[in-house]
């Protein structure tokens, strides 16, 4: 099959690779889209922490946003899966250590990622090998675009959970991006009113579109504070500043990364009483995010700027955005191009 494999820094290729078969507990995914963000940006410039740390190693095919149809199972594998659309977790655990006992899979220390950690093959290819205690099956009401941007979705709803927002709260929102954007989305439902803060002008003018109550550009903060803040931008100095946003004994949200370390005053959280909350991956909220998007209540179809090849790839990840793309700010892949 036709894969996207990084070889090194700014080094990949579309080329021929082994198709996977199932194995006990498995099942094999032709893959009809997939998303691309600022982690596989990261793998392929080589900044990747993972990479730099080890815990993942050139070759690999990256690609962790995903939805497509089962075509096969292995040993095990409930035949009825075959024909099925779905999507899936990117974490998946060891099922043995005490986080995975706890259902805290997503922290395992273990753990393989897909496309990102421990070398499992992501979803940059025709077809992809995944566990069928990772599957998600995708309603009807989501098509294959909708159905890759479940993994993004559900980390935007622990983020805004995370929040703890009850309706008429004021939520800010750093970053206007796909996680940004679906974040604000996710507020609305719960009765919050969403100010968001960017830098680009298409991320900030569909905040608005998505229901922003205001926007603002990132040299003009606001001189107000909020009920909560969260930060899905991947600027390192947000973090402070979201800290300056929020009220005391508010709540900060970090679910973006930057690429380097982000200094905060941790005595401004302890002198304001602010809990200061973490998120990591969408596994505890994929169930709710699909749930949410086929019932309506986020949407999802501007999000997509444009969606492209394997070949095409490469290109996306070095920072060109492709001819005839819209303001949305994902960029998808049909694997089958």
């Amino acid at each position: 099959m036709r894969a996207f494999v990084i070889r090194g820094p700014r080094d990949a290729a579309v080329v021929e690779v082994d198709s996977p078969v199932p194995g006990q507990g498995q099942v094999v995914v032709d893959v009809a889209r997939v998303g691309l963000c600022g982690t596989d940006v990261e793998l392929f410039t080589g900044s990747m922490a993972y990479l730099l740390a080890g815990t993942q190693v050139v070759p690999f095919v990256p690609g962790h946003e995903w939805a497509g149809t089962v075509s096969a199972v292995g040993a095990g594998v409930d035949t009825g899966w075959v024909g099925q659309r779905v999507t899936g977790d990117t974490m998946l655990g060891c099922g043995r250590c005490q986080m995975c006992r706890s259902g805290r899979h997503h922290v395992c220390p273990d753990r393989h990622e897909i496309g990102i950690r421990g070398n499992w093959p992501g979803a940059l290819a025709e077809r992809l090998l995944v566990p069928e205690s990772a599957l998600r099956r995708l309603p009807d009401a989501l098509d294959d675009a909708a159905g890759a941007l479940v993994e993004p979705a559900g980390c935007a709803l622990r983020a805004v959970e995370a929040a703890q927002l009850t309706p008429g709260q004021r939520l800010c929102v750093f970053g206007p991006g796909t996680l940004g954007l679906l974040s604000v989305q996710f507020a609305l439902a719960r009765g919050a009113t969403v100010d968001v803060i960017g830098i680009d002008p298409a991320g900030l003018a569909l905040a608005r579109q998505v229901g922003a109550a205001a926007v603002w550009s990132a040299d003009e903060l606001p001189d107000r504070r909020y009920d909560a803040v969260i930060n899905a931008s991947t600027a390192p100095e947000v973090p402070q500043l979201a800290l300056r946003r929020v009220l005391p004994t508010g709540r900060v949200v970090l679910v973006g990364l930057a690429d380097r370390p982000s200094l905060v005053d941790t005595r401004e959280a302890v002198l304001a009483d602010v809990t200061i909350v973490g998120v990591l991956a969408a596994s505890a909220g994929l169930a709710g995010a699909i749930e949410a998007m086929a019932a309506g209540q986020v949407a999802v179809d501007r999000l997509v700027g444009a969606t492209v090849g394997l070949a095409e790839v490469a290109d996306v990840l070095a920072g060109h955005r492709p001819q005839g793309a819209d303001n949305g700010p994902k960029i998808q892949v049909d694997p089958r191009r």
